[in-house]
This record gives C-alpha cells, sequence and structure tokens, in this order.
C-alpha cells in the first residue's frame, strides 16, 4: 500500500470517529444543567420571553430533531450561530483557533528544545549526578497540576519581575512570542518529563543492539555511536508518545489560555460552556477532535520516515 492509499483509508476511517464525537459531544451538552434561552435573556425573563426564544432557536424540538439538524448543517460546513456572541461560529473560531494552533506550535517546539537534549544527556551519563537531578527535577514538574504551574510562572515572572505580560496575545510575531512564551512553557512542562523518560529508556536499550557493540569496536565515542547510530532507532517510541500527547496538548490550552487570558479557542469553548453555547461547545470540540486525529495519521507517517521496516499498510 502506498503512503498516499494509507492517507486516504485513514480519511476515510476519519469519518464515523467524527460523527461519533459530535454524538457524544451533543448527549453531553444536553446533561448539563440550565436553559441556555433563560442564560441569555437574564434573570428578569419571562416564561414567555423563554418559551419565544426557545421555539426560534429550535430548542423546543425533539433531541433527535437537533441532532440531524446539527449533522445536516455539518454537512454543509454551517457551524450556524453563537447564542452568546450572535454571530457565525465559523468566524469565531477563524479569529481565536489561529492563536491556539500558535500556541501548540510554540509548546511542541520548547518540549522538543528542552525534551531531546536531556533525554540523550541523561542516557549517555546513566546515573550520574546530572542524570539525577535531571529525574528528579521532572518528576516534581510531572505531579504539579498544569493551572498551578502556569500561576506560579505569571506571578513570579510577570507580576513580580515584569518580564513577561500578564494577559494578551500580543502584536505582530516577535511580540507575540513573547506574549506565548510563559503559557506555551507552562503547557510543555506538562509533557516533558514524560518524553524525557521515553527518550532515555529507548535510547538505553538501544545501545544494547549488537549493532552498537559494532560501531564501538570500530573505535566510536558515546556521542558518535548516539547520534550516528542509535538516536533514529530510539526517537519512533518518543514521537509516539509526542503524538499521542497532541490532546494533551489540545486540553492544556483550554486550562492555560483561561489562566493567562489569551483570546485562543480554549477560552472561547470555556466561555461558551458557562454560556450554554452549544453551537460554539459543539463546533470547537469537533474542531479539536479533527485536529488531534490529522496529528496522529501525521505521527504514522512519520513513523515511516524514521524507520523503514515500517510499513504504511
Amino acid at each position: 500500500m502506498s503512503r498516499a492509499q494509507f492517507v486516504v483509508r485513514r480519511l476515510a476511517q476519519m469519518v464515523p470517529v467524527v460523527f461519533g464525537i459530535t454524538l457524544v459531544v451533543f448527549i453531553l451538552l444536553q446533561m448539563i444543567p440550565g436553559d441556555p434561552a433563560a442564560t441569555m435573556l437574564g434573570i428578569h425573563a419571562t416564561p414567555e420571553s423563554i418559551a419565544a426564544l426557545r421555539h426560534e432557536l429550535g430548542l423546543d424540538r425533539p433531541i433527535w430533531e437537533q441532532y440531524l439538524r446539527y449533522v445536516s448543517n455539518i454537512l454543509t460546513l454551517d457551524l450556524g450561530e453563537s447564542l452568546k456572541y450572535k454571530a457565525s461560529v465559523s468566524s469565531l473560531l477563524q479569529d481565536r483557533l489561529l492563536l491556539t494552533l500558535q500556541l501548540i506550535a510554540y509548546a511542541t517546539l520548547i518540549i522538543v528544545a528542552i525534551a531531546l537534549p536531556l533525554g540523550i544527556a541523561s542516557a549517555v551519563w546513566k546515573d550520574s549526578l546530572f542524570d539525577q537531578i535531571v529525574r528528579a527535577l521532572l518528576m516534581v514538574t510531572m505531579v504539579m497540576p498544569g493551572f498551578w504551574i502556569g500561576i506560579v510562572l505569571l506571578t513570579v515572572f510577570s507580576v513580580k519581575f515584569g518580564l513577561f505580560p500578564v494577559s494578551g496575545a500580543g502584536d505582530g510575531p516577535v511580540d507575540r512570542m513573547h506574549h506565548l512564551l510563559l503559557p506555551a512553557l507552562t503547557i510543555a512542562l506538562g509533557i516533558v518529563p514524560l518524553l524525557v523518560r521515553a527518550l532515555r529508556g529507548s535510547i538505553l536499550e538501544a545501545m544494547q543492539a549488537d549493532y552498537v557493540r559494532t560501531a564501538r569496536a570500530k573505535g566510536l565515542n558515546s556521542a558518535g555511536v548516539v547520534t550516528g547510530h542509535v538516536l533514529r532507532n530510539a526517537l519512533i517510541p518518543a514521537v509516539t508518545l509526542l503524538g499521542l500527547s497532541i490532546g494533551y496538548l489540545m486540553g492544556g490550552t483550554v486550562v492555560v489560555e483561561n489562566v493567562f487570558s489569551l483570546p485562543g479557542a480554549g477560552k472561547l469553548l470555556v466561555d461558551a460552556i458557562g454560556a450554554r453555547d452549544y453551537p460554539v461547545v459543539q463546533s470547537t470540540t469537533l474542531v479539536f477532535a479533527i485536529l488531534v486525529i490529522l496529528v496522529n495519521l501525521a505521527t504514522d507517517l512519520i513513523y515511516t520516515l524514521l524507520d523503514p521496516r515500517v510499513r504504511v499498510g
């Protein structure tokens, strides 16, 4: 099977998964207590005005009819209109999703920049003082909640020393990178310990292989053996873990964007849940799910580049 056929096959498999996600999200939203119409009209709304708004929004229709209407709108790429913002959901996501994607990409770069050298160094200098210090620090970081790390970084570097802004996304590429550094670092610190442990373990395992002994017999030092022979094979488990962590990254943006007051899709999702804004919640969740599926597909394709023994079929 060629890579193109593999991609087409995986994209076809996405269709039932996506519709399954829409069904689960729709049912969960219906279980949330509260009435969107009453929330929109406020505490002084009359039963008549609430009933009229429910009829206008189609909330008085049977559940199955509401779901079929939602699915038919998705098939026509119509994500509906926000109940809270009175704007199309597509325009809201277009404005905010870009910031979230930039935050995820920034966090991924930080993860690779930290985890790759630490994982290699810890494996090469196994059980040394450096290795023990790194493992201890990562253990502390791993057990700390993401929102707590964000609050600590915000308090120290933004409030106390004033090195970074407290909120906002910035204007222009350089200013945006400055604004997003602490949020991206907050997300990255939750995944770096897992990636360092996976990379360290895979490198140590690969260094016991026969081809490594042959390379050492030829006179290569540890650095040459790791970079020239071990690293490519050892990266496969780390790439797997990083690909699976994309879902965590998506969830991390929801928390981090609220901690740092970033106007991204994650904050939009939380605000929409609080306002019972069904169209925004459903569409944002669907977009996040599709992004996770696409990243997993890209991860599978990267396998074939790292290891020719892996076949797309």
